[in-house]
């Protein structure tokens, strides 16, 4: 029984840890828009007050409205950019922060 009880604090503090984890790396929109106006803005519209994009790129607006859309589908993709994007080499928290950003567009 002991045994038992110590396993089950273990993961108590094991998902505790976890949890807090995760909360200090929530996803900043604010800070995805930067990104996105740096990083994205060349081929992408990526703000209503962008008059044009050089290239056919969707609108982060439309990939938003997708009835697909999914953030960690973005954040995932942004991390793996297909051969059209430039090497970006976003982390996790950045590709995270875009992804809620274009969330923000629907």
């Amino acid at each position: 029984m002991r045994n038992h009880l110590l396993r089950i604090g273990r993961y108590h503090l094991i998902l505790t840890a976890s949890l807090a984890a995760t909360s200090c790396l929530a996803a900043d929109p604010d800070q995805g828009e930067t990104l996105a106006r740096r990083w994205c803005a060349d081929c992408h519209l990526v703000a209503t007050d962008q008059k044009a994009a050089t290239t056919d790129a969707p609108p982060f607006a439309a990939i938003a409205r997708r009835p697909d859309f999914d953030l960690a589908k973005i954040e995932f993709f942004l991390r793996d950019p297909h051969p059209k994007m430039p090497n970006m080499t976003l982390g996790r928290a950045e590709s995270a922060d875009i992804a809620a950003y274009i969330a923000t567009l629907k």
